[in-house]
This record gives structure tokens, sequence and C-alpha cells, in this order.
């Protein structure tokens, strides 16, 4: 049932009865001792800490950090839900979230509180066993903000650490919470420089009183950097840029001066003027023991390589994976996993830490799958590169040379003016959707995609603070794919696995198809198996050691964020949020079988599963617009259409997809209703809807642009509509 409609009445009075029988106090405090600490230290999780994250399998029946534990494996020891009893399992309840935005965050559970994040940086607390809500928080980040992030109004959780909250929130503030109330203890801004363009998708990481968070803002014209402060007092300990700043200062640390070596800094383009890239905005991983932080960097700004280092470079340390000491924030090692990257494979990807027997010898070592399709195994003290193989369709390099390190690559992909294709896309063979390394099996469970991308670089680049920077010309693009889908060559669709990897062998043990290819996070258990879901809203259970799908069940919305699993009163539940969104779902081309198509809405809801549970979830109801015939084009529109499809796929396919075909998380322009085609210059220039996350493009835009990206839309409006009513025909 949902949690909203619980009898608040009956509630109160069966506690006010409780109260009153000898005994049942200390009863409940014998078979709730987490729950009786708690109290005494004034909120859930006041005992988290460092040694209590390290040694998270002494109580696996909490999930307290974003991987579970600072290896980041995503394997629950947890068993009593397995291969032998898991058809069986049900909902055990749900949480509507009211949020029709892409929902990625773990939740974590500590003392039998859940915490969850969602769209627009929101923090839940609910009761880890009956979904009751227990408080809300709302950053109230500025709808606007929304036009500066890259990927979607997202979040992928929050850290805990002594009875406080931490949440990153859009804007890039980085917010400490009671864990009781959800009273803001401290608030910081963590942007460097308001002038250029920072987010925070990404969840923080807590250890030795630090609380670490990178930023996003790569496509933009931001200067990546990880930051850690004081739990205490939010007071910045020390913060790590990824790329050199302006040439003609002395750079902040020995690495960054090693590193400028590594660019061209002669060319047009100066790439310090505008940030250069390498946003840290998703992974990190932490080994005690070495004292060491681990995390990927991001994509160059712009992407393409010719502009922003024209006599070429390692652009250090672009793509690449960073460990730093984590007390002091002190470079110890990076290994650049795409040297002079250009086509946006970022290595932000999870890193994963484990200890495998290799040749023999045990090596502590750390892996990575990034965007760039080859899966590494790294010793985790050295940064030295153990070994690294192709775990998906890949062809802007051969191999990695395990003497170098470096790619062996196809000349032939690094494009520049003229249509070349590459595998993988942009949005990679894996990108942020979380893998799981199960110690049982020895395998890494990847979700893993197989897609081209189209590159048309272009010649010169025109700097728009707060936009797209890229250096790659979508609408020359876009038509290039147009005419090939006319012409009946349409490049093969994106598909989407699970792939098993035995990062020992490195080779595939096994794979499974999945629903679309912008698929969900994976969770690996102590029962056997594997949870994962997909763009179509089908939630499933694997048997770890084959494959072989053992349950599932149907959300009625498409899954991108991974599973977790807890126990409350010695029964194991697995969570989920469900909600699609994201990059793939941004600019996805409408797939009739996707959630989001077949059920018309994206309402995300938090699913919790447990043997017993109910078999079946309900859709909710469609909150859509239904298509409506369009206004008549006038001819002055007719002849504007070209022009607005350039400046379509330039500024606003990132938001509302190619062709103006939008899946339809964020609104389909060409089913908009009659009253929004005479808003555009309100809606586009004067940031009318801005509170909902549409802002204003004056800067950028002209009356006359607008004018003409209305025609493009409208154009493409009509062509909807008759495909929808053949016999019809539009309005003359």
């Amino acid at each position: 049932m949902n949690a909203r409609i619980v009898g608040h009445v009956e509630a109160v009075l069966l506690i006010l009865i409780l109260l009153f029988i000898p005994g049942y106090a200390a009863i409940m405090r014998a078979q709730h001792p987490a729950a009786t600490a708690a109290s005494a230290n004034s909120a859930p999780g006041a005992n988290v800490d460092s040694a209590k994250i390290a040694n998270a399998d002494t109580d696996p029946g909490e999930w307290l950090s974003h991987g579970r534990t600072y290896s980041e494996q995503r394997f629950s020891p947890l068993d009593q839900i397995n291969t032998a009893n898991v058809k069986s399992l049900g909902v055990a309840w749900e949480y509507r979230t009211y949020s029709v935005r892409g929902l990625e965050a773990t939740p974590l559970v500590a003392d039998g509180v859940m915490y969850i994040t969602l769209a627009w940086s929101k923090v839940i607390a609910l009761d880890a066993k009956t979904g009751k809500e227990l408080w809300t928080y709302d950053p109230k980040v500025p709808g606007a903000t929304g036009r500066y992030a890259c990927c979607d109004v997202v979040n992928r959780g929050v850290a805990l650490w002594k009875g406080a909250v931490f949440v990153g929130t859009l804007d890039g503030r980085l917010i400490k919470l009671n864990a009781k109330t959800g009273d803001v203890v401290w608030s910081i801004d963590t942007v460097e420089n308001h002038m250029h363009t920072y987010t925070i998708t990404g969840a923080p990481r807590v250890m030795n009183g630090l609380v670490v968070i990178g930023n996003g803002g790569a496509e933009y014209d931001s200067r990546g950097y990880v930051s850690a402060f004081d739990t205490d007092t939010g007071k910045l300990a020390w913060r790590f840029h990824v790329v050199p700043g302006d040439p003609s200062k002395p750079q902040e640390n020995a690495a960054l001066q090693a590193a400028l070596k590594t660019w061209d800094t002669t060319g047009k383009y100066k790439f310090w003027n505008i940030g250069g890239g390498g946003a840290p905005w998703n992974s990190m991983a932490y080994d005690p023991q070495l004292d060491l932080l681990y995390f990927g960097t991001g994509n160059g700004n712009p992407w393409n390589r010719n502009l922003r280092s024209p006599k070429g470079g390692d652009n250090l340390y672009l793509s690449s994976v960073v460990a730093l000491h984590a007390r002091t924030g002190e470079f110890a090692w990076a290994y650049q996993t795409t040297p002079g990257d250009t086509w946006d494979f970022d290595s932000t990807a999870d890193v994963v830490l484990a200890d495998l027997t290799i040749d023999g010898k045990l090596r502590h070592v750390l892996m990575h799958a990034p965007k760039n399709g080859f899966f590494y195994v790294i010793d985790r003290a050295t940064g030295k590169l153990i070994s690294a193989q192709k775990f998906g369709i890949v062809n802007w390099a051969k191999s990695i040379d395990l003497k170098t390190g470096r790619p062996v690559e196809n000349p032939d992909a690094r494009y520049k003016e003229k249509l070349t294709v590459v595998y993988p896309a942009a949005t990679g063979a894996h990108n942020w959707q979380p893998m799981t390394y199960d110690p049982q099996t020895g395998l890494v469970y990847i979700p893993a995609m197989d897609a081209a991308q189209p590159f048309i670089g272009s010649s010169s680049i025109d700097y728009h603070p707060h936009a797209w920077n890229l250096g790659i010309d979508f609408a020359a693009i876009s038509d290039a794919v147009l005419k090939l889908i006319q012409s009946g060559q349409a490049p093969a669709p994106a598909v989407g696995f699970i792939k098993a990897w035995n990062p020992v062998t490195q080779k595939e043990a096994w794979q499974v198809s999945m629903g679309g290819s912008w698929n969900s996070g994976l969770m690996s258990t102590g029962g056997g198996l594997l949870f994962g879901g997909d763009a179509y809203g089908m939630f499933s259970a694997y048997d770890a050691k084959n494959g072989k799908r053992l349950w599932n069940i149907d959300l009625k919305t498409g899954i991108l964020a991974p599973a977790m699993s807890y126990t409350i009163d010695g029964e194991q539940y697995v969570a989920l949020l469900a909600g699609w969104g994201g990059a793939g779902g941004l600019s996805a081309f409408r797939d009739p079988n996707t959630a989001l198509s077949k059920y018309q809405t994206n309402q995300g809801r938090l699913f919790v599963f447990k043997l017993g549970g109910r078999q079946i979830v309900q859709p909710l109801s469609p909150e859509g617009t239904p298509p409506v015939d369009p206004p008549a084009m006038t001819a002055a529109e007719n002849a504007m259409t070209a022009k607005g499809f350039t400046l379509y796929h330039t500024t606003c396919l990132v938001c509302h997809g190619f062709f103006a075909q939008s899946e339809g998380e964020v609104p389909d322009l060409r089913l908009a209703a009659p009253e929004i085609w005479s808003q555009y210059d309100a809606i586009v220039l004067d940031g009318a809807l801005q509170d909902g996350g549409m802002a204003s493009f004056k800067d950028i835009l002209s009356k006359d642009d607008v004018t003409a990206i209305r025609a493009y839309v409208l154009q493409q409006s009509h062509l909807a509509w008759d495909q929808a009513h053949p016999a019809a025909g539009h309005k003359p």
C-alpha cells in the first residue's frame, strides 16, 4: 500500500496501547538494538564512520554507502532471497515520487531508515519497513538550472556520516542535513567560478571526516575538479583540478605542471579560458589501507581535440582514473584510458576495487569499464596496467598495448569535417549505470551497450558561455543521418546487454539481451542472484552463474537506477527507484516498446520487494498532452524550416531529441497544446517556463532564430499528425 494512505488514527492508537503493555519497551530494545542506539544518539546512522563503512560485511543488513562498501562492488552478502525462492518475490510496498524526470539514486539504509534522492536534488527519508514518509527536503534548485545540466536534472544519491545526510545539488551546493529531521546543518557553494557552468549530479562519499564531491559541466565550459570538505564545519580541506589552468601562471601542483606539457597552448582556441573539461561527475572508490581515493574524469571541452589542442597531445588528465591521497588531496597516480580523447569517452563509469588471483599471485586491483569499450584491470597501489580487453564493439582502437598502457588507435576514427562513424557511441559501451562484482562467481556484470556515433567536426568554435561548446556540427550530423534514413541505410539501432565478464581471463562468461540500450545499474547478492532492470520497465533476477532469468516483474516505468538490498527484523528486502531519463532518455527516438511509450507516462516510483509480496504493479494514469491538430503553416514559415532545422539541432536537441522527437520525459514539442505555439518568444526568450526547467535562451538566440525554430518544429508537428491521421492530411 502507498505510504501516503496509511491509517494514521489506527497507527497512533496502536502505539499508545503498546506503550502501556508491561515490559513491551524492554522487549523492543532487545529486538531492535540498532534503533535504540540511533535514538540514544538522536539520529539514524549516528554510528556511521569510516570503520563502519569499511567493515560493512559485519552488518550486511544495512546499506551505508553508495556502492555499499568503499570498494563499490555492489555485492550484498544477504542470501535469504536466493535462486531457489526468488520466484515468489513481489512488491512489499511502493512510494510514488510525483516526478517525471530520471531517477538514478541508490537508496541508503541505516537504523531502519531509507534515504533517497529524486530529480532536482530532493531528499526523502522513509521508514524502510513500511514506506512511511518521515521527512522531505527540497533544496529549491532554480528551474532554469535545468538548461545547464547536460544530461537531465538527476541525482545519484546521498552520503551518511555520524547522524548526518550529505547531498549535492544540481546548482552546485553541498548540503548537510540532520538524518533524523531533515533540517539543514550547513550549506556551502562548491562552485569556484560562477562565470562558468557547473552542476552536481553525483553522490558524495565520506571518509576520515571529509565529504568529497565532484562536478559536471564539461559539455559547457567547466574546469573539472574534486573537492573535500570538513564534515563538521563545511570548510574546504582540499581541491584537485583535473586539467591545467592558465599556462602563464604557476599550476596548483606538480601533477598539473606535468600535465600542461600534454596540451597545445598555441592554438586560436584557448582551452583555459573556458575550462578545458575533465569533469569528475560520477565515480569514486576508496582504499582505507592505502588511504587512496580513486575517481574517474570526464571528456575535454570542446570534445573536438582539433580545436582544444590542435597540435595533438594526450591532454592529461582527461578521460582518466586518478588516485589521490584522501587525507591531503595530493596526487598519487593517474591512468589515462583515452589519450587525446575526441569522442566524449569519459572515464566516469564506476571504479571497482577487488583482490584477484592473477598468474598465481594475489593482486589488489581496480576494475574499470568506461565508455571507450575496454575493460581495464589496474594495480590500485601503483596505477600500472595489468590487462585490458574489448568488452563491446570498438573501432576507434584495435587493442591496448600492455607495455605502454596506450591504445593502438585507428587513425581513421579521428574525425574532421566529414562524416565519421565511431564505435562506441558518445553514450559509451558502458555509461554511469553501475556494474557489480560478485566475489562468489568471480565475475563482473556490466550494463553494456553497442551503438555507433556519427561525428562531423567543426573547423572553428564560437564560444558561448553557459551553452554547449563541443566543436561538433550537430546540424550537419542530423542532416547526414536523415539522408541515410531516407535512403534506407539507417545506422543499426543501439542495443543493450548484461555482460558477465571474467576480469582474470578478460573474457566474456555470458550475456543476456536487455530491452532497449539505456538500462539500469546492477546488483549481485549472496543468494546467487543478479538484479537489473531495463528501459521497458522490466525488473528481473538472473542466476549469477549463467544468466538464466529466474523472475521478473513489469514496473510500468523505465529503469535506470541500480537495486540495493537490506534487512529489517530479519527479513530481506530489495529496493529500486524506477524513472527513466538521463542522457540516453533525453535524446532517445520514440520506441513503442519502452515503458514510457507503452504507458504514456514516466511517473517515478520507489519499489521495495520481499518474498511473498504482490506480483502485479498497476500503471499510473498518463499525464501527457495528446496529439492535437497543429496550426496551419504560412508560406513564410515554410521558407524558414531549413534555418530552423540547423538552429534546433545546435540548440534544442540535447533535451528535446533529434528531429524534435522527444521520448516524453520532457515535452514532445510536436505535440504541443494550441496555446503553446503562440508563446514561443515568451518561453524561449523570456523564460516563462523556467521554474519547470525551461530556461531562457536569449543569450544565444534572437527573436528571428526562435521564429525559425518554431517553424521547423511546426513542420515536424504536421508530419507527426499526418502519420497519426493518414486519411486527413494537414491543413493548407
